[in-house]
């Protein structure tokens, strides 16, 4: 355990666990609170000196440097639930069948939790007289199921973005969107990148801050604890493997701009035919596929050198792609000043950068 950590948090080898209470969770948008997307808070932690600083998220170019690359994720998000009277439908992922993986959630007064009676080849009656067919399961909340309808089109009209029990009403899908959302298929915000606005990626590329996207396309997310992430599909594109290759030759830094893009891009590295041979610091290779790659302190990084990202729950496999990146006792530092500092925790909350 680290020194100091008189807050309730203590820390293992790459797992940190902490009380989060619910003034420390963002309710809604920075928006509704008074602010621009970009005038939150960004808490930032030195690996090299061990130094953690306080900043606006606006400060964001001049705390990185010319010749950095942030590679950002441009997935848009789905208005991915569907809710009956007394469950929600998540639509998750789109398989190459054809088929989608969609989770069951029973609804409560105030928030939604696992539903585990449904039966395989069972048909679910949804809105607008759509049928779900319920083939089987696929992991032990996921579902293979088909719907008798175009599933992007069914719902654009008559879906909601998916929000847990610390948002406590509806936001419109634009509140979901993130400037670089161009492909859309996340079940859940890339949120990362919500903060950025046109205005502040300008001011990063005149200061010579480099900006690449790949794509990962979100499933649901796990609120319950320790529940690993389930395979997503992903992208790296050609032109993205190149501009990373060339800031690392260069003596740049690689800045993940959320967990998405880290999962993305080491998956691309550990894809590489000759990954093993590269070693650590071999060169990136377009890819693209299905990942279920999970980044942990034993395995580490091969590509990134930096991460920006929200806060995230305790005990979430989140926080082991972190204390990869960090290391556990500047991680549990920096949650602790965190915590301490009152920052706002989940998707519209403050952020957090690692380098």
């Amino acid at each position: 355990m680290s020194a100091g950590l008189s807050s309730g948090l203590s820390s293992g080898p790459g797992i940190i666990d902490f009380a989060l209470t619910p003034p420390l969770e963002a309710h809604e948008p920075p928006e509704a609170r008074g602010l621009r997307r970009d005038g939150i808070r960004l808490l930032v932690s030195r690996r090299d000196t061990g130094q953690i600083t306080h900043h606006a998220f606006t400060d964001l170019p001049s705390v990185l440097s010319a010749g950095d690359l942030l590679v950002v994720n441009n997935s848009a998000t789905l208005p991915a639930a569907v809710r009956l009277d007394r469950l929600v439908v998540h639509f998750s992922t789109e398989l190459p069948s054809g088929e989608w993986l969609v989770e069951l959630r029973r609804r409560t007064a105030t928030a939604t939790e696992p539903y585990s009676g449904a039966e395989p080849r069972e048909w679910l009656p949804l809105p607008d007289g759509a049928m779900l067919h319920l083939i089987a399961k696929e992991t032990p909340r996921l579902w293979r199921a088909t719907l008798d309808r175009d599933v992007p089109s069914y719902l654009a009209e008559h879906g909601r973005p998916i929000r847990y029990g610390y948002v406590p009403r509806d936001w419109p899908i634009g509140d979901y969107q993130t400037v670089f959302g161009v492909e859309a298929g996340s079940a859940e915000m890339p949120s990362a990148g919500r903060p950025f606005t046109a205005e502040l990626v300008t001011a990063l590329v005149s200061r010579g801050i480099a900006i690449a996207p790949v794509t990962l396309h979100t499933g649901v997310a796990s609120p319950e604890k320790d529940e690993p992430p389930y395979a997503e599909r992903f992208s790296v594109s050609p032109q993205t493997a190149r501009l990373v290759n060339l800031t690392r030759a260069s003596g740049g830094r690689v800045i993940a701009v959320g967990t998405t893009v880290v999962r993305a891009l080491e998956s691309a590295a550990a894809q590489s035919p000759d990954a093993a041979a590269r070693g650590p610091a071999g060169p990136v290779r377009a890819a693209s596929g299905w990942t279920s790659h999970i980044v942990t302190p034993q395995g580490g990084v091969r590509v990134v050198d930096g991460l920006l990202t929200g806060l995230h729950e305790p005990r979430s496999s989140h926080l082991l792609m972190l204390s990869a990146i960090a290391g556990t006792e500047l991680l549990a530092r920096s949650y602790e000043t965190a915590l301490r500092e009152e920052y706002l925790w989940h998707e519209f909350g403050d952020t957090h950068l690692i380098l």
